[in-house]
């Protein structure tokens, strides 16, 4: 069987999370993807960053590069506030593209991307890549077997926290700055339903919490409604299109120089639990507990998997690639993390209604 082809990877725009949390892992995928060309309006920064990650070409207008390359893919970390301006243009490529989450900073917008990127015959993935981290790929599987075999009886409940920390870990530590001024980019319109401040805290819950509400559809592998958001933004409540309860504890307390994230998925006689790192930490997986007590004088078990040292931000790298090359489903689509945003927008609703 001969060896799969190297996906030509570009790259559009190279600031702090297009480093740490994207070409770094690219660039180092070497039998996998070459990245190609990138694309930076910062030229000086641009020419850093191909220099250390060893880009062959540099071009300061995405649509240039575009134009003059030959390319699978294109990965665009960009602020989410743009993404409906830059995926519209970046789709006329043809090509599978990636971009962060959320898909867009409103429902609206992220309904037109949708719409574009199914015009010109091409696909979007969504970076949530906990969805990627083998110890989620692991839980879900888990979770999704239990609730066919029905081992532990019902899914009952699904539970998420996740208090302020540091996200960071040391991810920017070899970051390349630049002391060049950004320009002034146009951005998406506001969420047309909502007033200024409406939108601003709505902005602020979808940059802040929307990993957690698509971890919290993705676990449960249903569809979600929000049905409580508490005054105190502390706690909000969802459940199942099957019923199944769902919270989601946000700054319920905050941590300095850690970062605890987990997720309980509670059966009649059991559990998984899984336990996700900060998202720039580096090498470093998250764990996963199964806990069987099925009663009938059986010995409760609690399985601790040894997981690989594969962060998420990488193994998001290799599904995408995988993705491009037909080898497997990318791990969340646009029409998929659209719901993610509609979630957010229900939420923010009911919270001013409160």
């Amino acid at each position: 069987m001969s060896p799969s082809p190297k996906i030509r990877v570009a790259f559009v725009g190279v600031g702090m999370m297009g480093q740490a949390a994207h070409l770094r892992n690219y660039a180092s995928l070497r039998n996998d993807c070459e990245v190609v060309a990138l694309s930076e309006l910062r030229p000086q920064l641009g020419e850093a960053v191909a220099r250390k990650f060893g880009v062959p070409r540099v071009y300061g207008d995405f649509a240039e590069m575009l134009g003059r390359e030959k390319i699978d893919a294109i990965v665009a970390s960009q602020q989410f506030s743009r993404h409906g301006l830059i995926v519209s243009e970046l789709a006329k490529a043809g090509v599978p593209l990636f971009t962060e989450k959320p898909i867009a900073a409103s429902v609206e917008v992220g309904e037109r991307i949708v719409e574009t990127v199914a015009a010109n015959k091409t696909w979007l993935m969504v970076g949530y890549h906990k969805r990627s981290d083998p110890a989620t790929v692991y839980a879900k599987k888990a979770i999704d077997e239990l609730k066919q075999s029905g081992e532990l009886g019902k899914l009952r409940y699904v539970r998420l926290s996740m208090p302020p920390g540091d996200w960071i870990a040391g991810g920017f530590n070899d970051y390349i700055g630049t002391t060049e001024t950004s320009p002034v980019l146009a951005e998406d319109p506001k969420p047309r339903d909502m007033d200024k401040a409406t939108a601003q805290s709505y902005e602020a819950f979808v940059n802040y919490y929307i990993h957690q509400i698509n971890l919290m559809r993705h676990l449960v592998g249903e569809a979600c409604k929000v049905t409580y958001a508490d005054p105190a933004k502390v706690l909000l409540i969802a459940h199942s299109a099957s019923g199944v309860p769902c919270t989601l504890e946000m700054a319920a307390y905050t941590t300095s120089i850690d970062w605890q994230e987990t997720a309980l998925i509670g059966f009649d006689h059991g559990y998984v639990k899984l336990s996700l790192p900060a998202p720039l930490a580096h090498n470093r997986a998250g764990t996963v507990e199964v806990f069987k007590d099925p009663g009938n004088d059986a010995t409760p078990v609690l399985l601790q998997p040894q997981m690989p040292w594969v962060h998420a931000m990488r193994a998001q790298a290799i599904a995408f690639i995988k993705a491009v090359r037909g080898e497997a489903p990318a791990p969340c689509l646009a029409a998929d993390a659209l719901e993610d945003i509609r979630m957010a927008r229900d939420y923010i609703r009911m919270l001013g209604a409160s």
